[in-house]
């Protein structure tokens, strides 16, 4: 079989594809091809509101299960592809079969990236990556009372969070010397830090794992560097993913971290575009790094100025990055990237859990972290995209709102 559009990858990226071509009312024939047996879903409950039982699956899905059919998207699940043959305009997959394209879109994300120490795949060690992951995690559950997270990134506290509400003893692991040191600055960090240690979380910060200790093929504790040994009956490692791109590179596509792609989201083999997780984008709010953006935002835009492209409306990609964490009683949105800013300036009264972290490099506004500060949130939107340059000492004064620093 062959398609005008085979997109790979079920996920947010490769759904909205398919989904924006048809309100743009592309006649041609859509496929999406997903590795999971489920159709798609959002990613983001899995480690807050499914993990925590607040939403079931339904809830979290893009569209109803009947949407597909009824708009003629063919949804070709639990297959993975292996191969591309960009000269043939073919995709080999997992069972052996074939499928031809007109246009690829590439939109597979990516895979946990997991332990390289002894233990890494013993039973109870686990990743929050798809629903599968989550139900297997949540089944060990009833008979575990001890977690070990180990990363403290956005992941593994989300899913600290969650995990202590049910009345566990959780751990969190962290090699950095804070968490969130790779997405935030240090007040940030330490706010969180705090709060998840008033909630019962043990956060062991600046500290390595040598192995995972094992009884019978199951996982008992996590060793750590030091030699302690952290007993428990269930791992959760969220340490990054890594991108699921090796189709393409086999097939002679440029690659970094990632595959590369141009401001169209095309990546170096013809007919074929790659979004989402997996894509490595030069990036304007990073000073015009080559990046990869892991989040819902990068996704639904990319796929959709992909969508729009295929139409005939070539664009650039110019979003404004932004993310959300939700952690107990706490909502932290995020606008702007914050990599490589000089100053950090505190906005409110951080006793309050509601302020905002502003983010500076060269004097020029470049993110910020509001936790439970939605205004600041939407009205700093601007000050991120003008680079504005504002005195430090009005932006830390709350009382004078954002959009009042708005030229």
């Amino acid at each position: 079989m062959t398609y005008d559009v085979l997109i790979v990858g079920a996920g947010h990226a490769g759904a909205q594809v398919a989904i924006a071509l048809r309100q743009q009312k592309f006649t041609g024939s859509i496929a999406i091809v997903g590795e999971e047996q489920d159709l798609p879903y959002e990613r983001p409950p899995l480690s807050k509101d499914y993990l925590s039982g607040e939403k079931t699956f339904e809830r979290i899905m893009i569209r109803p299960a009947t949407f597909w059919g009824d708009r003629d998207i063919a949804m070709l699940t639990g297959r993975r592809v292996d191969a591309v043959d960009p000269q043939a305009h073919t995709v080999g997959c997992d069972d052996g079969a074939t499928i031809g394209y007109g246009t690829l879109v590439w939109a597979a994300g990516g895979h946990p990236r997991r332990l390289t120490c002894s233990g890494h795949d013993l039973t109870g060690v686990h990743a929050v990556r798809t629903r599968a992951d989550v139900d297997r995690l949540l089944a060990e559950l009833p008979t575990a009372e001890r977690i070990v997270v180990i990363g403290g990134g956005y992941i593994g506290l989300e899913a600290a969070a969650a995990l202590s509400k049910f009345g566990k003893h959780v751990t969190v692991v962290e090699a950095l010397d804070r968490v969130l040191a790779r997405v935030a600055g240090e007040p940030l960090s330490r706010f969180f830090e705090a709060e998840h240690r008033g909630h019962g979380v043990d956060i062991r910060l600046g500290t390595t794992v040598a192995c995972i200790e094992e009884a019978d093929g199951r996982a008992t504790g996590v060793r750590l560097g030091d030699g302690e040994v952290l007993a428990c009956e269930i791992v959760i490692v969220g340490i990054g993913i890594v991108p699921a791109v090796a189709p393409l590179v086999a097939a002679g596509a440029q690659a970094s971290n990632g595959v590369d792609v141009d401001p169209h989201c095309r990546t170096t083999l013809p007919d074929v575009y790659a979004i989402g997780d997996c894509a490595a984008h030069q990036n304007g709010f990073a000073d015009g790094a080559r990046i990869r953006l892991e989040s819902v935002q990068n996704a639904n835009d990319q796929a959709m100025l992909v969508a729009k492209g295929l139409m005939g409306h070539q664009a650039a990609y110019e979003a404004v990055p932004w993310f959300w964490s939700n952690q107990y009683d706490l909502r932290l949105q995020t606008v702007g990237l914050s990599t490589g800013h000089d100053q950090a300036i505190v906005r409110g009264d951080i006793a309050t859990r509601s302020f905002s972290v502003m983010y500076l490099k060269a004097g020029r506004i470049i993110a910020l972290d509001c936790v439970n500060m939605t205004r600041d949130y939407v009205q700093g939107r601007a000050l991120v995209v003008a680079r504005a340059r504002i005195d430090p000492a009005r932006l830390a004064d709350a009382s004078v709102p954002l959009k009042a620093m708005i030229v």
